[in-house]
């Protein structure tokens, strides 16, 4: 599958770190972090991440509205986006709407995230 590199835009450090060991140690995957919208559309466009797992819910800049800014640009218009989320059921419109790849519901397993990440964007 050879390595792949992860975007996690999400406010809140302790589900950063989560993903990231998950991610890391698990599935051998690099990961690069971003604590808001703005920032992860920023790093999104300098680094061209294979994927993005984005949180719905941040101040500022919400995972919608960094999606559709992640659209606005050539160089990031087809990565592929993977909402995290703690309330699925509320943000299940947002995957419509929005084409995402997929959803995570919070709290997720992180020996299983790779596993559920593969499975999403067919890797």
């Amino acid at each position: 599958m050879g390595s792949k590199h992860i975007l996690v835009i999400d406010d809140d450090p302790d589900i950063r770190d989560l993903v990231q060991m998950s991610l890391e140690n698990v599935q051998g995957w690099r990961v690069s972090l971003a604590a808001s919208g703005g920032e992860g559309v920023d790093v999104a466009h300098v680094l061209r991440p294979d994927a993005i797992l984005l949180d719905v819910m941040m101040p500022g800049m919400n995972g919608p509205a960094t999606f559709e800014a992640l659209r606005d640009k050539a160089a990031t218009r087809q990565i592929p986006v993977v909402l995290l989320t703690a309330n699925p059921q509320a943000d299940e419109r947002y995957r419509a709407e929005l084409q995402l790849s997929g959803m995570i519901a919070k709290p997720f397993n992180p020996l299983m995230l790779a596993k559920r990440l593969t499975e999403l964007l067919g890797w």
